[in-house]
């Protein structure tokens, strides 16, 4: 059972780097056919230098920076993003978090993701964090 979350305590950074595959896959598994997430002239026509990352992608790779740091029990209840910068091709987006508030099993954490042009998002994600307390007891446990 991972340690549960501390008010003001800070996880450690996750950089991931941002590549053409990821903004393509991550289009195409969240359904969104713009063509400025998969076609670079198409990009290029609408006034952007290449493909950049959706919202949805970068939805999911927050919740995936909570759970990597809280575990696979860890249960995401909100995530509220907003973006700024766009992420492209070549660029690193480095995750970095801080528990804002906790309330028994639930904790809302602050996150801040940015690159080499500046923040691409901010929000907070609302998450439970079973504890050895909070957890249900295992089957057969005496």
């Amino acid at each position: 059972m991972r340690t549960p979350p501390t008010a003001g305590a800070e996880l450690p950074p996750l950089e991931i780097p941002v590549t053409r595959t990821l903004i393509v896959a991550g289009a195409i598994a969240s359904r969104d056919y713009q063509d400025v997430h998969h076609d670079a002239e198409a990009a290029r026509q609408k006034g952007s230098p290449d493909v950049f990352m959706n919202i949805l992608t970068t939805n999911g790779l927050v919740g995936r920076y909570i759970t990597d740091h809280f575990g696979p029990a860890a249960v995401l209840h909100k995530v509220a993003i907003r973006l700024g910068v766009p992420n492209y091709p070549g660029d690193t987006l480095v995750l970095n978090g801080r528990v804002e508030a906790v309330d028994g099993d639930r904790a809302t954490v602050r996150v801040v993701g940015a690159n080499a042009l500046g923040t691409h998002v901010t929000g907070t994600v609302t998450v439970t964090v079973p504890t050895a307390t909070s957890a249900p007891a295992s089957e057969g446990a005496s």
